[in-house]
């Protein structure tokens, strides 16, 4: 007698069919993800290259914020030259104009937003000589009272505006000691310190050489002091 072979029903081969079809789709995405994968790798593009190319548009957007910057200021500068023409159009209309306009010139000048070119003096502030003799050095050293007595006379004797190493005070300014050097409005400075003031000489020189005065405290304390007059001197604006 012969065997029977049990052939396989549709259900089994319609089963068949599908979960070849599924193999072969697994297979195609893969396959596809792994190629993928592959080029980016062999590309050799570095995984922080997004990263460079935002700090260079941010370097690039810092360059023209600074250039804008530099436009406006010299757009303000022209404008505050249009108001200071205009102001001086009005004076001659009425003649309390014209000392207004003088006032308002004069409050620019101490707030420091007008350069200023005149004659007037420079005074330079020097430490004494090292002297082993002395117990504490603070006795032959330059300190901010010095600067304060010369700086205060100066503005009472009718100074225009006053420098300090070439760091223009305005209204604000503000001037502290830190050991062999003085911080002004941030900036440090060391001796010697050279202060210029546009005014008057014929004023400002016997304001600080008064007997008693300022010249003469200086020199106790063991400072050393120049005055010096002078035809022109120019400050720029803050």
């Amino acid at each position: 007698m012969k065997k029977l072979q049990n052939k396989p029903t549709r259900s089994v081969v319609h089963k068949r069919i599908i979960f070849s079809l599924v193999c072969l789709v697994l297979g195609f995405i893969l396959s596809y993800s792994y190629s993928l994968s592959s080029s980016k790798k062999l590309s050799g593009e570095p995984v922080s290259s997004k990263y460079f190319e935002q700090e260079e548009r941010y370097r690039e957007d810092l360059i023209l914020q600074k250039e804008r910057n530099k436009e406006l200021s010299t757009e303000l500068g022209a404008r505050q030259q249009q108001v200071r023409e205009i102001e001086k159009s009005l004076s001659g209309s009425e003649e309390q104009y014209e000392s207004l306009i003088q006032e308002a010139e004069d409050l620019r000048l101490v707030l420091g937003v007008l350069p200023a070119k005149g004659k007037g003096i420079k005074v330079q502030l020097e430490d004494a000589e090292y002297n082993p003799s002395s117990v504490n050095p603070n006795d032959y050293i330059v300190h901010e009272s010095h600067v304060f007595q010369v700086l205060n006379e100066l503005k009472i004797s009718g100074s225009e505006a006053i420098t300090i190493n070439g760091q223009r005070l305005h209204a604000n300014s503000y001037i502290k000691c830190n050991g062999p050097v003085i911080t002004i409005d941030g900036e440090q400075f060391p001796a010697p310190f050279v202060i210029e003031a546009i005014g008057d000489p014929t004023v400002l020189v016997p304001s600080l050489q008064l007997t008693g005065g300022v010249l003469d405290q200086l020199v106790n304390d063991n400072i050393v002091v120049t005055i010096e007059e002078k035809s022109k001197i120019e400050m720029p604006a803050l």
